[in-house]
């Protein structure tokens, strides 16, 4: 066998982690809010709308920093002209 200078090194990128975490958060914020408002529905108690509007805000949210990079990708390609 021969060996390559070429031979890559596995680790693991911040924007791949990073996008993993969000998904896994997002995931985790929605599992448990759906599981509490189960609770609340089965025990004959009402859903607060602020509940529902809260869980939305907290799974965008976690997805904050892809939104953020994608506008300011946007203004660096309309400041450089790109």
């Amino acid at each position: 066998m021969e060996e390559t200078a070429e031979t890559e090194k596995k680790t693991i990128k911040a924007k791949g982690a990073s996008l993993w975490g969000q998904i896994i958060a997002a995931a985790w914020i929605g599992g448990w809010n759906a599981a509490q408002f189960a609770r609340d529905i089965i025990g004959g108690q009402h859903i607060s709308g602020n509940d529902i509007i809260f869980s939305g805000l907290a799974i965008a949210a976690c997805f904050t920093p892809v939104y953020f990079n994608l506008i300011m990708d946007k203004i660096k390609e309309i400041k450089v002209g790109a």
